[in-house]
Parts: C-alpha cells; sequence; structure tokens
C-alpha cells in the first residue's frame, strides 16, 4: 500500500464521476487520479488527458498501483462492482445508494473487513456548507431546545427524461434511493438512529416510473415526551421550492433557501483547487445565508429579532482527505459501512411504512 500517493480509479464518467469525484480525488494531495473508467466515448481523456482511460473493470482491478476504487455508475451496480473491487484488493467509496438493499450493505461491510479494507458511502452532504451552519447552531444551542427539523431536497421535473436509467422502474432508482440516502445521512449524522419511521413514498408526476416523491418522518421521542420530529422531504412536483432547512426551537428558528454551491459551480465548468494550496475553494454568495429568528425574552414573544447567518465553508474535498487519512490509518472514517447500512435500512423501513400506511419501530 502507498504510503505517501494512493492511486485512485473512478468507475463511470457520468455526472457524479464527472463532478463530484474526479475533480476532488484530483484536489486532495497524497491521492492520485491513476484511472476512469468510461466504457465508451472520450470525455474522460479530453477533461484529463494525463489519466488513463480504463474500458473495462478487470483493467482497473488488474492495475497494481491502484489502491482505491469509486463506484460511480447505475445504482443497481454498485454491490457487484464494489464487491468485486474488495475482492480484488481494493479500498472501495461508492456513490449512493451505498446499495440496493440493506443486505447487500451489509454484506459489503462483512467483505471489507474480513479482507482488511475500507468501504466508504460517499455521503458527501455531511461536507454541505448549509448542513454544517445548521450544525453549528444546533451545538450553540441558538433556537434553544430543537423540536422540529425539515430537510427538503426539491426539484421541478413534470416530465420525464428520455433515455437514462434514473427513471428506470427499479426499486433501486427513483427519488427515494437518490436524494433519500443524503437526506437521512444528514439527520442520522445530527441526532443518531431513530426511535420509529413513518413516510409516504409516492408516484406523484402524471407519467412516472419511479418513486418521485416521499415524505420521511424521523421520530426522537426524547425525555419526558419532549422530543424531536425530524422530517425529509422530495419531490419532482416542487416548483416554488420550499426551505432547504427549517428548524423550530424552544427559543427561535432558522431557517435556510437554496442548495449547496459546488455541485452547480462544477457543473458551469469551475475548477477545485488544490487542498492547501487555497483555504477556501467555495464561499456561499451573501444573498443565500440563511436567517435566524430568535424571541430575546420569551416572556414577549410578539418581539423577534432576526439576523441573516453567514453560511460555513463547503467543501468536498473534506470526504476524501478523510478516506485517505483512513486509509493510512491516520484517522478513523468519518463515513462508516454501518452510517451506509443504516441509511438503507431507514430507507426500506419508510417504503414499507409508506405501503402499510403506518409507524414502524426502527430496529437495527
Amino acid at each position: 500500500m502507498a504510503q505517501h500517493e494512493i492511486g485512485v480509479a473512478v468507475i463511470g464518467y457520468g455526472l457524479g464521476g464527472r463532478v463530484f469525484h474526479a475533480p476532488f480525488v484530483s484536489a486532495v494531495p497524497g491521492l492520485h487520479l491513476s484511472a476512469i473508467m468510461q466504457r465508451t466515448g472520450d470525455e474522460a481523456a479530453r477533461a484529463y488527458p494525463a489519466t488513463r482511460i480504463a474500458r473495462s473493470l478487470d483493467e482497473v482491478l488488474a492495475d497494481r498501483s491502484i489502491d482505491l476504487v469509486v463506484v460511480s455508475t447505475p445504482n443497481r451496480t454498485h454491490f457487484d462492482l464494489a464487491k468485486k473491487s474488495l475482492e480484488a484488493g481494493k479500498h472501495v467509496v461508492i456513490d449512493k445508494p451505498f446499495a440496493s438493499t440493506s443486505e447487500e450493505a451489509l454484506a459489503l461491510g462483512h467483505i471489507a473487513k474480513t479482507m482488511g479494507l475500507l468501504v466508504v458511502p460517499f455521503h458527501n452532504r455531511r461536507w454541505d456548507g448549509d448542513f454544517q451552519t445548521v450544525r453549528k447552531l444546533l451545538q450553540e444551542g441558538a433556537i434553544g431546545r430543537l423540536v422540529t427539523f425539515e430537510s427538503h431536497f426539491d426539484r421541478f421535473r413534470p416530465i420525464p427524461r428520455e433515455n437514462t436509467w434514473k427513471e428506470a422502474e427499479d426499486p433501486a432508482n427513483g427519488m427515494l434511493f437518490d436524494l433519500g440516502p443524503h437526506l437521512v445521512d444528514q439527520v442520522l449524522a445530527l441526532f443518531g438512529p431513530p426511535a420509529a419511521i413513518t413516510a409516504s413514498v409516492r408516484a406523484d408526476r402524471d407519467r412516472t416510473a419511479i418513486e418521485d416523491a416521499f415524505d420521511i418522518t424521523l421520530h426522537y421521542p426524547g425525555n419526558d415526551g419532549k422530543g424531536l420530529l425530524a422530517h425529509c422531504r422530495t419531490s419532482y412536483l416542487a416548483c416554488d421550492y420550499a426551505p432547504r432547512f427549517l428548524l423550530h426551537g424552544t427559543t427561535g428558528s432558522f431557517r435556510k433557501h437554496g442548495l449547496d454551491p459546488q455541485e452547480p459551480a462544477l457543473v458551469a465548468g469551475a475548477k477545485v483547487p488544490v487542498q492547501g494550496a487555497s483555504e477556501v475553494w467555495l464561499q456561499e454568495n451573501e444573498a443565500a445565508w440563511g436567517t435566524l429568528t430568535v424571541a430575546p425574552d420569551p416572556n414577549d414573544p410578539a418581539t423577534l429579532v432576526a439576523r441573516p447567518v453567514k453560511t460555513e465553508l463547503c467543501d468536498y474535498r473534506g470526504f476524501y482527505a478523510n478516506v485517505r487519512d483512513a486509509i493510512l490509518g491516520k484517522a478513523p472514517l468519518a463515513v462508516t459501512p454501518e452510517d451506509g447500512f443504516r441509511v438503507i435500512r431507514l430507507l426500506e423501513l419508510a417504503r414499507q411504512s409508506s405501503a402499510e400506511a403506518r409507524t414502524l419501530n426502527v430496529q437495527f
């Protein structure tokens, strides 16, 4: 195993490989983008002329210089590609969803542990600036005891896209397994495992082959019944987007609109600087900052004070820097295989809760 530079192969060069993986692998010292597997086309070769382009997984797995494989392919293929990579002695990062079923997620964790390797869910949105801001406000007790937490990731796409696997009928596709992993993982990262789950998983559009909307409520009873409800919501029919985050507590509220700016910046052609060469990769525009509203005196609830809250820095380089350090034995994984399993299990329970129209207890 390389001690100074870890060879990385990105498997797949769709949106995930092109926007979320290759740029950030390339920007983290100690990682080397050794190969990109793109079965057809030359987009990867044009973007990374110094990187070897492979046309098959076998080519990648036979390369002894590659220590880490990043799986960024259609959802249904994740388990098979990750399993083969682990069995070939490679560490693995898997784009969401971590697996198509919780049984597959458990199996990947077991294989990795047996082989002495890492298998890591790509829950990169823990490094979103808005999520980091929410975490900081909660740690500071800025709105008192949190009562309700709402997380929305909305889109407006009333007509299904043609010729894409993402719109194909498959339990591993659809919004529940596309955006659901991000929203649920963020709740677990903040609050840990819930006691129960209530969900509605739907196909709302006039014509669709996938689940294109969901509402998931995770129940945290707390002490003396004074707990927390965490709501995760997504729709393909949100022409007017809801707040990305909306938090209500005993002394105030926090509202934040808009999505993390990293993805649109990269799609528009922005380049990620090498970590260390620049302290700031991307700072959200002030116009997009959230608003904290509090009642300084709870006995005078009509007198409220509102102020903008600067969004914390967003930086997906942090995910890959942690993977690098974990491979080298310098740090524990920030996102573990167990995190991946728990997210997939909760998504399965959400589907069951919706089908049975009832609240389910959560046990892992």
